[in-house]
């Protein structure tokens, strides 16, 4: 799908609205994103790149919402003895404030309100993780998020989004009904995944970032993602 044809295709959570209908949006997305396993292929991409150490691995993770991915990957490096810094990074101000309300007392992650390409972090950046993001942006902005991320993330990135197919774009509005899903959700999940990837979709976007196809792993994970993962040497 190109840039024109996705811009024709409005999201509710882009457009103004209450803090209050903001935050139970972002909380029910944490409930969809449990119920169908979304968090799964980031915490195994990150087991594959972060290892114990000395030295606390940042993770910055852009558009972050509600915080709900950065609260999961917490918990995964408390588990595995893994010593992290963890910045959540979103342009909306409700962002910053929900997250900090869903997140129990005694995390330690940082949650910033700016644009990820120009924000200073408090350290060098290790990874970088999205999730939910990039079906937000136009290709030329997709193409810069790709760009950016190969130039700041030292040890890799990845791309944590939906799979453009019949399958999960009918299912979605079942279980809305059956999770009895706020009214803003159930019209952004269908429309969210008309303006989502196929693999092809993803060739195009690296070449114009400068990142060569053969040097990333594109992921189907079921029931309706389309990761991109990328272990730089």
């Amino acid at each position: 799908m190109t840039f024109d044809e996705r811009a024709h295709l409005t999201e509710l959570m882009d457009e103004p609205c209450t803090y209050e209908e903001f935050r139970a949006c972002l909380s029910d997305l944490a409930r969809v994103n449990r119920w169908t396993r979304a968090y799964q292929p980031t915490l195994e991409w990150l087991q594959q790149v972060v290892r114990p150490g000395a030295e606390p691995i940042h993770i910055v993770d852009v558009g972050c919402g509600g915080g709900d991915m950065l609260r999961e990957v917490e918990r995964w490096a408390e588990r595995e003895g893994i010593a992290v810094m963890l910045t959540g990074v979103d342009l909306n101000p409700y962002a910053a404030r929900a997250a900090r309300e869903f997140t129990p007392a005694g995390s330690r992650i940082e949650w910033v309100t700016a644009d990820a390409f120009s924000f200073t972090p408090r350290a060098p950046i290790d990874c970088v993780i999205s999730s939910l993001f990039t079906h937000h942006l136009g290709d030329d902005e997709i193409a810069n998020f790709v760009r950016w991320m190969e130039q700041v993330a030292s040890r890799g990135w990845f791309i944590n989004d939906l799979h453009r197919e019949r399958v999960p774009y009918f299912g979605f509005q079942v279980l809305a009904t059956l999770m009895r899903l706020h009214p803003f959700v159930r019209s952004d999940g269908p429309v969210s995944i008309r303006r989502a990837f196929r693999e092809d979709d993803w060739k195009r976007y690296l070449s114009a970032g400068g990142v060569s196809f053969d040097s990333v792993r594109v992921l189907p994970f079921r029931p309706a993602r389309l990761c991109v993962a990328r272990v730089k040497a």
